[in-house]
């Protein structure tokens, strides 16, 4: 109220009481308060309350209930805004943990525990996909504390887990337990009530239109969940998923890169190998072109394989040894012996010199890893040593053996592979000049075994000299050996003799349809015996040799011939095949089908052991037999014409079985006893008497004798 002075003045106004509207102002500056500090909702309602009571009147009271209805939108709009924030952080690091990805198991565990975050559930958990075994399991967990639920395994359909993996949908229950949507089994059932849960989410994890798993976010009380959470669950979801096949395709890709890694080195390494195997074959062929021998091959051989090196021909003689020591015992100890030495120095009655006996042992085993190879194609080990076969073809040309190199790698076995080919590639050269050279040591030998149509030999001397440059002394005794075998081809048999002849400094060849071997031996019967068994061992096959000899000189050699293939058909006839012998080993046949009839020799290749006993000693053995086999091989008929007692008849009989061996009389050996007796007595020949005086050597005081 303004008030006017007396004078007509105006009087000074009074200061306004405080208007009703103070108590809404502040009630307003309250809310904004509390908006900004973020204060709980409960604290919105204390300004509506100070405003009633600061007396308030109707109308500010409705202005405040309005702010504050304002206010909590307000707070709940911020409230999304955070908690999309939160959301939208969490799905960033996600994000970079995926551009990160390290350990998948690390990126799944932080995945789950920022959705148990996030969702504010009590549990969180993510299960895997089976397709071999038709399930789905636990993968990762977070705020789990039941072992038996860490352990669950879901069939497809089953429970909540197996609906959502099975669908490719995502599902909620308020509480599982008494939810009948789901199909409960036992174990899934007594999981979820030993974690003690009830309300549980489910969502699928997609990679394109394939379900790998299924992520939970689970509480242990009743809960409904929001579209909210079950989007936010979809986007955690989708970010595993896509961690899951990065990490599938990052191993794949670690795999490819290592397996290529692999294949890039197998494939320089192999180029390499082929490349060092063409150079060296390419090197080796060069040298065996150039004209070099077994030995130089096998020395540069040695040289690139760092070993020792051993070649073998066919028949198991050595060719070659470079830095390998000899194996005790074995039949490679010594040097190899071909039989080409001194003619002066070579004993002639020993062919076991030219052709040593097979044994056992390390020779065995090497023969076993030489089939084993020729079968195989490839080098084989035989205990610290390798070998390889040498072909050509089908046909084994002979072996190289590699000694100190017991680990060998792929690429130096293939150079030692290639080696075995080269060396063949020699084999074969020297055996296309060895079979040049026999054709012209054929062609001697059947000038020198055919004689003109008169029996004489045709310009003897010029034969000798043609003997001579090939080194062939006829001037020296030589045997002469038919050889034949049913089985073996005659070729086959021809080159065999071929090769024994150049070990016997003789010649070899086919002449009248038949193998012929010349030798320089001053006994033929051991040396056919020899060729017989050493032959027959190498072509398998049973090789029947005559022979006949020695024969000195270009003129003796066709008659000698004759008689060595007289030899032969006495052996088939009597069944022999398979043995070597002269005629004279056959024996009385020997005798009567030998062209220079040597009775003498019978006599005493049959008699022999008793004659020189009655020289020696003066007995009368030889006598005892005649008196014997002339009274039907009874001893008191014998006894009596002997005029002696029955037991001295029997004891010069068992005298005459040690000297003359146990089947001195069987029927064979008995007829040649008494065919060889009748001759003896027929030629008249004197028995020397003992020398006068001279003592019995020990043992002489044999009254069974007399």
């Amino acid at each position: 109220m303004t008030s006017v002075g007396r004078a007509g003045g105006a009087a000074p106004t009074e200061e306004a009481p405080p208007t009703a509207a103070a108590p809404a102002a502040a009630a307003l500056r309250e809310l904004l308060g509390l908006l900004d500090r973020s204060a709980p909702l409960e604290h919105f309602a204390r300004p509506a309350a100070d405003a009633r009571a600061a007396g308030a009147g109707a109308a500010e009271q409705a202005l405040v209930e309005e702010a504050t209805r304002v206010a909590l939108d307000i707070r709940h709009t911020l409230d999304q805004h955070r908690r999309r924030e939160a959301e939208l952080t969490a799905l960033f690091d996600t994000a970079g943990d995926l551009a990160a990805l390290r350990d998948l198991d690390a990126v799944l565990r932080a995945i789950v525990h920022r959705a148990r975050l996030l969702l504010g559930t009590d549990v969180t958990y993510l299960t895997l996909n089976d397709p071999a075994a038709g399930d789905t399991y636990m993968r990762v967990t977070d705020g789990s504390v039941s072992a038996a639920f860490q352990q669950l395994r879901l069939g497809m359909g089953e429970g909540l887990g197996g609906l959502v993996a099975q669908s490719a949908r995502p599902y909620a229950s308020a509480d599982y337990r008494v939810d009948g949507r789901f199909r409960h089994t036992p174990a899934i059932d007594s999981g979820v009530r030993e974690e003690g849960l009830r309300g549980i989410l489910g969502v699928p994890l997609r990679v394109g239109h394939r379900v790998i798993g299924v992520l939970y976010a689970a509480d242990r009380a009743v809960r409904d969940f929001a579209p909210e959470a079950v989007a936010l669950l979809s986007s955690l979801a989708d970010h595993a998923a896509v961690a899951i096949d990065s990490a599938r395709l990052l191993e794949e890709t670690r795999a490819a890169l290592v397996d290529l890694g692999v294949a890039n080195d197998t494939v320089r390494a192999h180029s390499e190998a082929m490349r060092l195997a063409a150079e060296t074959h390419d090197r080796l062929t060069e040298l065996v072109l150039r004209g070099a021998d077994t030995a130089d091959l096998a020395r540069e051989v040695a040289a690139l394989l760092g070993g020792g090196l051993v070649v073998h021909d066919s028949d198991g003689s050595e060719l070659a040894r470079v830095a390998a020591a000899p194996i005790p015992g074995g039949p490679d100890a010594g040097a190899p012996d071909t039989g080409a030495r001194d003619p002066d120095t070579r004993d002639a009655h020993d062919p076991s010199v030219a052709f040593p006996p097979r044994t056992g042992g390390p020779g065995a085993a090497r023969e076993q890893g030489i089939a084993a190879s020729r079968s195989g194609g490839r080098a084989v080990r035989v205990g610290g040593t390798w070998v390889c076969a040498v072909l050509a073809g089908p046909e084994l040309l002979g072996s190289i053996s590699l000694t100190d190199r017991p680990d060998l790698p792929d690429s130096d076995r293939r150079l030692f592979e290639r080696s075995a080919l080269v060396t063949a590639l020699l084999l074969l050269l020297r055996r296309s000049l060895a079979q040049a050279e026999d054709r012209v040591r054929g062609e001697l030998l059947g000038d020198l075994l055919s004689a003109g149509p008169d029996g004489q030999v045709r310009d003897p001397d010029g034969r000798a000299l043609r003997a001579r440059k090939l080194g062939v002394d006829l001037s020296r005794p030589h045997a002469v050996l038919v050889l034949h075998c049913d089985a073996a081809p005659r070729a086959r048999l021809a080159v065999e003799g071929a090769r024994r002849a150049r070990a016997l400094e003789g010649l070899a060849a086919v002449h009248e349809g038949r193998v012929v071997l010349l030798a320089q031996a001053a006994a033929p019967g051991p040396l056919a015996r020899s060729l017989a068994e050493d032959l027959g061992q190498v072509l398998g096959s049973p090789v029947t040799v005559g022979s006949a000899g020695p024969a000195t000189g270009p003129a003796a050699l066709p008659a000698a011939y004759a008689e060595a293939s007289r030899c032969l058909e006495a052996l088939h006839a009597l069944g022999r095949t398979g043995h070597g012998a002269a005629l004279p080993d056959l024996g009385f046949l020997g005798v009567l089908l030998g062209e220079r009839a040597d009775v003498g020799g019978y006599v005493e290749d049959v008699l022999g052991p008793v004659l020189d006993y009655d020289r020696r000693r003066g007995t009368e053995l030889i006598r005892t037999l005649e008196a014997y086999f002339a009274h039907g091989a009874s001893l008191a008929k014998a006894k009596d014409a002997l005029h002696v007692h029955v037991n001295t008849v029997v004891q010069r009989l068992d005298r005459i079985r040690r000297l003359l061996g146990e089947s001195w009389n069987t029927p064979s050996r008995a007829l040649e006893i008494q065919l060889a007796l009748r001759v003896h007595r027929i030629t008249g020949t004197a028995l020397p008497a003992p020398a006068e005086g001279g003592p019995n050597p020990p043992g002489a005081a044999d009254h069974g004798g007399r």
